[in-house]
């Protein structure tokens, strides 16, 4: 489904003087996760986010659906999570991967450690892992918007222009108020189909 493209040749994400994006990641505090059965509240809060009338809104279903996918590891899982995120804090990137391999190993269907672990690869521009890692993500929650961000920003990172835009629409499909992905959207059709948008 994801072939790894080669990466002989890494071009950056953004022009020169200007930030390259950061990879999608959940807010730092994370609301409640709502109770209930967990597929009809994610198949609820992801058709609110298709029609959320503003960005705060959006922002706040955004920070309700990360809940419920972080709920679905566990409580073993969490408190593994939250040394990953001390871990990460401290810039033990190392430390912060053992971790969720060790989570992974415990609980493999915990999407949430595989697309933690994704975004760490690809701090590290470890974009073959990465890539591995968003595979199994996405083939366990293919609404995982911040995934096909990670994988458009990856696909462009390498020079795969067009698979990297195919990528962030269907970002932005799932989530049409998400932040920055819409102008690299537009920079990338600008590029690919020759033409303004």
């Amino acid at each position: 489904m994801l072939a790894v493209p080669s990466l002989a040749q890494t071009p950056e994400i953004a022009p020169p003087g200007i930030e390259p994006p950061r990879p999608v990641e959940p807010p730092a505090d994370l609301p409640r996760a709502p109770g209930g059965n967990a597929a009809q509240n994610l198949d609820r809060l992801f058709a609110a986010l298709k029609v959320a009338p503003t960005a705060e809104s959006a922002k706040y279903i955004e920070g309700r659906i990360w809940a419920a996918w972080a709920a679905t590891g566990g409580d073993t899982a969490a408190l593994l999570m939250g040394r990953v995120r001390a871990a990460t804090e401290g810039k033990d990137v190392d430390l912060a991967i053992k971790l969720l391999t060790a989570i992974i190993d415990i609980k493999p269907d915990y999407v949430e450690a595989w697309n933690r672990r994704a975004t760490l690869y690809f701090h590290k521009r470890d974009y073959t892992s990465a890539m591995a890692d968003l595979r199994v993500v996405l083939s366990r929650e293919p609404r995982h918007f911040g995934a096909w961000a990670g994988l458009g920003m990856i696909l462009n990172d390498v020079g795969d222009e067009s698979r990297a835009l195919t990528a962030f629409r269907r970002a932005v499909d799932l989530y049409p108020r998400m932040e920055r992905i819409p102008d690299l959207i537009k920079r990338l059709t600008e590029t690919v189909d020759g033409r303004k948008i």
